[in-house]
């Protein structure tokens, strides 16, 4: 896991050097033939990916995007409309049924379907009409960390041409740079602090709620800890009964329009006693555990997933774990 996570900068660069051509047709017919409705077929860390790139398009080019609940066709059979959609199915492995059968089914009505996945042979990218590979080459690893990092990379990528922002497009290509800063800094303290913890909130909001999500994810797998993830909005309705004296939160406050309110919050919940971890900046006053910043405040949740994954792979370490080898899990797992 350790390995492959420091691996991420060179597979996003490799996957940033490729392909250039596809992602340049796909965003041209976008913006020649907009659609009327966007939604992602995904699950676990890879819904996290889509769930980021959908709240950049959101965001960014003023458009819904749905997460679908891929039982309304496996299961329910229920005939959705296909016609002005596009739907973007998001996946390491490629080989689940139930995200394959939707992109099949879409792409059958005349929907514009889209696989971002690693293995470029799976059934998903043949169902797509378009494939954006992720290059991220053999994961090993139970935990994705290298496929996560280069599936949030290609949604930035897939948006920036889209939209047809060259200055999001100069950001992606100096990108690995920052990522092998932030694969690198220290993050000590949340060893300390979480090595005896049995539960946690992750807290982030905005672009930064994908890598919140993530986050909670990762300390569930390799370090058996009950994690969840809530938007510092969320928080602060029915979650907020359970902070007392000594409740751990990792509170991640990257750049942008969420970081004040995310800074205020982790204020407060110290004042409530509350051990808050908070991932920020360097300079940022409480910041414990450092950010990387990137070229665009847009892709700076990337670098702060960069910076945890290290992190968490030491902290099961520290908690008697093999993080290479979680209770239950496979790398693959099939569900209908």
């Amino acid at each position: 896991m350790l390995a492959e996570a420091r691996e991420a900068p060179s597979a996003v660069a490799r996957m940033l050097a490729a392909d250039r051509d596809t992602y340049a047709a796909l965003g041209a017919a976008l913006r020649a033939e907009p659609p009327n409705a966007v939604l992602t077929v995904a699950r676990g860390s890879s819904d996290h990916a889509a769930h980021f790139m959908a709240y950049l398009v959101m965001a960014r080019l003023g458009r819904l995007v749905t997460s679908l609940p891929m039982s309304l066709v496996t299961l329910y059979s229920s005939r959705l409309q296909c016609e002005g959609l596009l739907s973007l199915g998001f996946s390491q492995s490629g080989q689940s049924p139930d995200l394959v059968a939707p992109q099949r089914f879409f792409r059958a009505g005349g929907a514009r379907t889209v696989a971002v996945v690693n293995d470029a042979a799976s059934p998903l990218a043949e169902a797509a009409q378009w494939l954006l590979p992720l290059h991220a080459g053999a994961e090993t690893s139970v935990a994705a960390t290298k496929s996560y990092i280069a599936q949030l990379v290609a949604g930035a990528r897939f948006v920036a041409q889209w939209q047809g922002d060259a200055v999001l497009s100069r950001a992606l290509e100096v990108l690995p740079e920052a990522l092998d800063r932030a694969a690198w800094t220290d993050w000590q303290p949340m060893t300390e602090v979480l090595a005896g913890a049995d539960k946690l909130f992750v807290i982030s909001r905005g672009l930064s709620l994908a890598i919140a999500m993530e986050a909670a994810l990762k300390f569930k797998e390799v370090c058996g800890i009950q994690a969840e993830a809530f938007s510092g909005a969320e928080v602060q309705h029915g979650p907020m009964a359970l902070i007392d004296e000594g409740f751990p939160l990792l509170v991640f406050a990257p750049r942008g329009p969420a970081q004040a309110g995310l800074l205020a919050l982790a204020d407060a919940m110290r004042h409530r006693g509350a051990r808050v971890l908070l991932a920020a900046p360097a300079g940022t006053p409480g910041a414990e555990l450092p950010l990387a910043t990137t070229g665009s405040e847009d892709l700076d949740a990337i670098a702060a997933i960069q910076s945890f994954y290290p992190a968490v792979e030491a902290l099961a370490h520290a908690r008697g774990l093999d993080p290479d080898a979680p209770k239950h899990l496979s790398k693959v797992t099939k569900t209908h």
